[in-house]
């Protein structure tokens, strides 16, 4: 069974390649990877200075996407 509408969606892994792999077997597409640091992430996540590595997938309609993120410090 295919996804088929998702809205977006925050997802936190501890393996965030495996978990990239997971949903492209569901038929999401991957748009882009970065690492977000910073007291100014922090301040939007109420966690101080932190450092994130991000994944932002697209579900096949366009619409919806899944951030998935790898909290690198502080420790999840």
């Amino acid at each position: 069974m295919a996804l088929k509408r998702m809205d977006n969606v925050g997802i936190v892994v501890d393996d965030l390649a495996a978990t990239i792999d997971f949903f492209r077997e569901l038929g999401l597409e991957l748009e882009g990877r970065a690492t977000i640091e910073g007291e100014w992430a922090g301040r939007v996540t109420g966690l101080g200075d932190q450092r994130v590595e991000i994944a932002m997938m697209r579900t096949p309609d366009g619409h919806g996407r899944l951030e998935l993120s790898r909290f690198i410090t502080p420790p999840v």
